[in-house]
């Protein structure tokens, strides 16, 4: 493997660290970035024959940039995979100009390929509630099956991360009528939690054989430690695989559930990005596009018109 400048690795974790202790960035998050840019710094070294000074990086021309991309193609990269990198090149790039004092004008300026998000892809309110009462009724132990639904409600009712759900302590039980929650990069929101979880939080820590502590973990694995998410990320594919649901059906799909049934109820969009964490209004903006593939799938069912002009087109 070609190795990188000392000084250049040096920067690079002065940059991870900075991403951890002052963005919040999660560590797979931050582990991706230190591949993508050593790959990035590694490319440098043997374009240019030699190991780079970060002051260098000053130097990198649109030319090169173009053949840093054009590599990235040759080895399979995909549209949203080059872009991701782009991206954490580019965002290194402009804090060490900052240090550095140069301009990365070649690194900035290049553009990311154009590529068609995925939607994200919900469950129908019916398909939800028949998951939420397979998972609490499959497992042999009631509790577990209590702790199961308990925590893929949260999810469907309350719009958290499988992650922030697993993160509740003890203390939280029984659960209020509102959750501060702490989600990506460090960012906190208010989150309603509706009765129909605060019921389901309760009938599980009612069942729990273990003893909850103010500072433990709220849901226990069956020998008393913290939950993982592999364990809920199983019990609900044992569950769709039972109702014949796709390999779509995942807790993570719950939370896309609970923003696209808001928005079919008439919500607001900016309430939404702020109930779900959303740094950005456009990632949340993709619940309407799902919202209008749904509505156009329901008029050319039912629409008269549209019954129609398919039949007419059959004929």
């Amino acid at each position: 493997m070609i190795d990188i400048s000392p000084a250049c690795r040096d920067a690079l974790e002065q940059w991870l660290e900075r991403k951890r202790s002052l963005e919040g960035a999660a560590e797979n998050t931050c582990l991706a970035y230190q591949t993508d840019l050593r790959d990035f710094l590694a490319f440098l070294t043997a374009h240019r024959g030699g190991p780079q000074a970060p002051v260098a990086l000053g130097r990198i021309t649109t030319p090169e940039m173009r053949a840093w991309m054009a590599h990235l193609r040759g080895t399979g990269a995909s549209s949203r995979s080059l872009a991701r990198k782009l991206s954490a090149v580019k965002s290194f790039c402009r804090w060490l100009a900052e240090r550095e004092g140069f301009e990365p004008t070649a690194v900035l300026s290049a553009r990311a390929p154009r590529f068609q998000r995925k939607l994200p892809r919900p469950l129908a309110e019916g398909d939800a509630r028949n998951l939420l009462e397979t998972v609490r009724e499959q497992p042999a132990a009631a509790w577990i099956g209590a702790r199961d639904s308990a925590v893929l409600t949260l999810l469907w009712g309350c719009g958290l991360r499988i992650s922030e759900a697993l993160s509740l302590r003890g203390a939280d039980a029984p659960l209020p009528r509102t959750l501060r929650i702490t989600g990506k990069g460090g960012k906190e929101r208010v989150v309603p939690v509706l009765p129909a979880a605060r019921e389901a939080v309760a009938a599980y820590v009612r069942l729990c054989p273990h003893p909850l502590t103010e500072d433990g973990a709220l849901f226990r694995g069956a020998r008393g430690g913290a939950l993982s998410r592999r364990l809920v990320q199983k019990a609900m594919a044992e569950a769709r695989t039972g109702l014949g649901l796709p390999a779509s059906a995942t807790p993570h799909a719950l939370r896309h559930s609970f923003a696209t049934h808001l928005l079919a109820a008439g919500g607001d969009l900016r309430a939404i990005q702020d109930l779900l964490g959303h740094a950005s209004l456009s990632t949340t903006e993709a619940y309407t596009s799902v919202d209008t593939a749904r509505l156009l799938e329901v008029y050319n069912d039912t629409h008269p018109r549209a019954g129609t002009t398919a039949r007419s087109s059959s004929g």
